[in-house]
């Protein structure tokens, strides 16, 4: 019998030059998710569904779970994973922004080491690039 071992969430933190409001604006909103991460249908509201078109993978249904302007954000992604944003204000106009991917299987281990590896360029460069541009 194969036991199925749940791997650590993916947690990526990084401080931001900006304010908490434009850091938000960033995350919860269409058109600037699909600059820094992905295109989507998403929608800030509490239990709408929406749409990650993941290419070249085709699109995930995701399901807004959890909202709390403009502190935390989070969806439900796939069968399986959670995504949570959280954000710090922080003094000086800076905001550290908290990822937490979460829902990981061993039998998903070869998908994992990738979005490690993804999520570090994505929070770490894309993401400041956009907001501090």
């Amino acid at each position: 019998m194969e036991i199925n071992k749940a791997l650590p969430e993916i947690r990526k933190t990084i401080i931001l030059n900006a304010p908490i409001e434009k850091v938000w604006k960033a995350v919860t909103t269409s058109e600037a998710i699909a600059a820094w991460w992905m295109a989507n249908t998403f929608e800030p509201i509490l239990g709408k569904e929406f749409v990650l078109h993941a290419d070249p993978y085709g699109d995930s249904p995701c399901k807004v779970t959890e909202l709390d302007p403009p502190y935390r954000l989070g969806f439900d992604w796939d069968e399986d994973w959670h995504l949570e944003i959280e954000l710090k204000e922080l003094e000086e106009g800076k905001t550290e922004f908290t990822l937490i991917h979460s829902g990981w299987n061993q039998k998903k281990s070869d998908v994992y080491r990738i979005m490690d590896g993804g999520w570090e360029k994505i929070v770490k460069e894309k993401l400041p690039a956009y907001i501090e541009e």
